[in-house]
């Protein structure tokens, strides 16, 4: 049986097609299809339901030296009411996952994780939890729902709905407050789209309070609700990485270009003194971004080579977007081609169709 969400009955009321997205019934796509969905969050305002995200909680007096060692990035460098995108490293020069952290204070955090890592992550964070730390953990995943609405409009609308001072709420930073009549809701400034906007986290037995007060106030913006696949083109247009996809167990924080998030001098951590050595010897791929010269689409798992028709790595990610009608995709080639500018070929059916990495 696949999980619901407190949503899972209004998707398929409007019509949504759903599918099996890391054990959880989700919408992929409504009547209005993907393309016009991506395109309404990027000019206007959407609601996606994340709603099958994890939540734990870390709590202790070593709550902040658990995490230094945990994760990658350096949450010292947080206040409270801050957020920061981070990693798991996974002791084999690999990531567990990608997250959200959120520090309420030194001794209270709540980390967001991916949907499908839920079980994996856990068990991770459990295993790391030693005498030396012995923090309080708590997985919460299943008391949550999560809804981020996002696009130009979205502030506007949301402002609606609280007393919050939303513009006031700087990008990666959020509040416990009031909105649509539900108390303790987290106001989160983040999103995985690149159209602004909000993420909100709130029990789940206030869903539907939520959901509607959201729609009802969104007539006035046009909002719609968007599926898991304008997520996906979306987080790809904004060059954002897909765990499972452009990072994973077998891949490091510095050859997914994650060495922005990895604070060597900050802390000590889990295989620090791997990527140190990695880092000092120099990588030997690398994630790049590309854009397709002509009309073809990459998809993932398509190999990438050089003019020579020799494989050189293999695309992780690739749509065509629904704006512009080009091809994009993310890929893990040689090291010698990860500069901007440099042409690369995607093989689709035995075709060299010529892209160009771009920044």
């Amino acid at each position: 049986m696949l999980k619901e969400t407190p949503f899972t009955a209004t998707h398929i009321a409007l019509g949504a097609k759903m599918a099996d997205f890391a054990g959880f019934n989700m919408p992929i796509q409504y009547p209005t299809g993907i393309n016009q969905e991506h395109l309404i969050v990027r000019n206007g305002v959407g609601v996606f339901d994340v709603s099958h995200m994890g939540e734990f909680w870390v709590k202790g007096e070593k709550a902040l030296d658990f995490l230094q060692y945990i994760t990658t990035n350096d949450v010292s460098a947080l206040t409270p009411g801050k957020a920061q995108y981070t990693c798991f490293p996974n002791g084999k020069g690999g990531i567990v996952d990608d997250l959200i952290l959120y520090m309420y204070s030194t001794t209270k955090y709540l980390l967001v994780v991916n949907a499908g890592n839920i079980d994996k992550d856990w068990a991770w964070v459990n295993q790391q939890n030693t005498e030396r730390f012995n923090v309080q953990l708590e997985n919460a995943s299943d008391q949550y729902g999560q809804l981020a609405v996002q696009g130009p409009k979205a502030t506007e609308m949301l402002q609606r709905l609280t007393d919050a001072e939303l513009a006031a709420i700087p990008y990666y930073c959020f509040r416990e407050w009031s909105f649509a009549g539900v108390q303790g809701v987290i106001l989160s400034n983040t999103g995985y789209t690149g159209a602004g906007g909000f993420e909100l986290y709130f029990k789940k037995e206030y869903g539907k309070q939520i959901w509607d007060a959201l729609f009802e106030v969104g007539k006035d913006y046009g909002l719609a609700p968007i599926g898991l696949g304008a997520r996906d083109s979306l987080r790809l247009e904004k060059w954002f990485c897909l765990y499972g996809h452009d990072i994973d167990d077998e891949h490091s924080p510095l050859e997914a270009g994650l060495g922005w998030i990895t604070k060597f001098n900050a802390k000590d951590f889990i295989d620090k003194d791997f990527l140190l050595r990695q880092k000092e010897q120099g990588l030997t791929r690398r994630l790049v971004h590309f854009i397709m010269q002509e009309r073809a689409i990459p998809r993932n798992g398509y190999e990438i080579c050089n003019a020579e028709g020799e494989t050189i790595g293999n695309v992780t990610s690739g749509i065509m977007l629904p704006n512009t009608k080009q091809g994009i995709g993310m890929g893990y080639v040689k090291i010698d081609y990860k500069n901007p500018d440099t042409v690369i070929y995607v093989k689709i059916r035995e075709k060299l169709c010529p892209a160009t990495v771009v920044k």
